[in-house]
């Protein structure tokens, strides 16, 4: 099964000095019923892009609580066996935990299949975004708006050889 899981520069930097994404349990989202039902698509590969854009939102919540992390969204996708990602079954459509899993055994970073990461230009936007967050959450459409606009900017594409370049701008 793949998984996204989001990260900041900071925190795939130490992935990268350890050599694991997480020895679990750590947060990953994928395709899950509820992502399928609130995404209404039965194309594979348009599901797995909505559950990297609940990635991306996550690492922007990771940003948010690390105001020194430079401000570009992170997301590694990795392939884990079927049995070591548990969906909670309390989670539904209405939560921004969409498509949310908990990883519960050790994955290497040797196995990710690429890392995403915004683009330079997409800094201010995601700062903005990151600082925006608690009022969204709090039902401030104004605030709302800034949010989705981190979503203006497409994740780039890595492969995971670039790591190293990427983590040292961390």
């Amino acid at each position: 099964m793949r998984v996204y899981v989001p990260l900041t520069l900071p925190a795939l930097a130490e992935a990268h000095k350890t050599g694991e994404l997480g020895s679990g349990p750590f947060v990953a989202y994928t395709v899950t019923p509820a992502l399928r039902e609130w995404y209404v698509s039965e194309d594979v590969e348009e599901l797995e892009y909505a559950a990297l854009g609940r990635a991306a939102l996550a690492s922007l919540r990771r940003l948010a609580a690390d105001p020194g992390a430079v401000r570009r969204r992170v997301v590694v996708a990795v392939d884990v066996s079927d049995g070591a990602a548990s969906v909670d079954p309390d989670r539904g459509p209405h939560l921004p935990e969409l498509g949310r899993v908990t990883v519960t055994s050790t994955v290497p970073l040797a196995k990710a299949a690429a890392v995403h990461v915004d683009a330079d230009d997409a800094e201010r936007d995601v700062a903005a975004a990151a600082d925006a967050l608690e009022a969204a959450d709090g039902g401030d459409d104004d605030a709302q708006s800034v949010v989705d606009g981190a979503d203006d900017h497409e994740l780039l594409w890595y492969a995971t050889q670039e790591i190293p370049h990427l983590v040292g701008r961390a």
